[in-house]
């Protein structure tokens, strides 16, 4: 489990636009490790994290891709019935919303990576932190500072 920081770009509607962003990130080898893309009104939503916050940032400036950023918690998540449940209910239990979620597949066979933001990230994190081998949580590497605390 770690920070990690989250773009969310407003996209045109419109055949091909997802494909030429992914594209040019593939052309800058950067791993996209969650999507998420949703429609709206007259725009999509694109919510991504990739391994190189920095570079996609540029690639999308690049491309004229109108975006911002927000930092959310990645967590790594047992693949199997409840673990994902299990998670959730802690959360609700100290009253933390999770505004949005989405997950990708995990890293490691038998996991999925959930991506989190939440109403109180830091809360949530300590949360998912406590007892996490017992609620299917798993932390990124034992003793591992968040990213934002570097």
């Amino acid at each position: 489990m770690e920070f990690v920081h989250e773009i969310t770009a407003m996209l045109e509607n419109k055949p091909g636009r997802m494909a030429k962003i992914c594209s040019a990130l593939a052309r800058e080898k950067i791993n996209v490790r969650a999507l998420s893309v949703m429609d709206a009104a007259e725009r999509s939503v694109l919510r991504l994290v990739t391994d190189r916050l920095d570079e996609t940032k540029r690639v999308l400036g690049e491309l004229g891709t109108e975006f911002k950023t927000a930092e959310v918690i990645a967590v790594e998540i047992d693949n199997r019935p409840g673990a994902l449940a299990r998670a959730l209910e802690r959360l609700a239990e100290e009253h933390i919303n999770i505004e949005y979620a989405y997950s990708s597949g995990g890293s490691t066979p038998g996991h999925s990576l959930g991506i989190f933001h939440t109403s109180n990230a830091k809360r949530a994190y300590q949360i998912l932190s406590e007892g996490s081998a017992n609620n299917g949580v798993h932390q990124s590497s034992p003793g591992r500072r968040p990213l934002h605390a570097r």
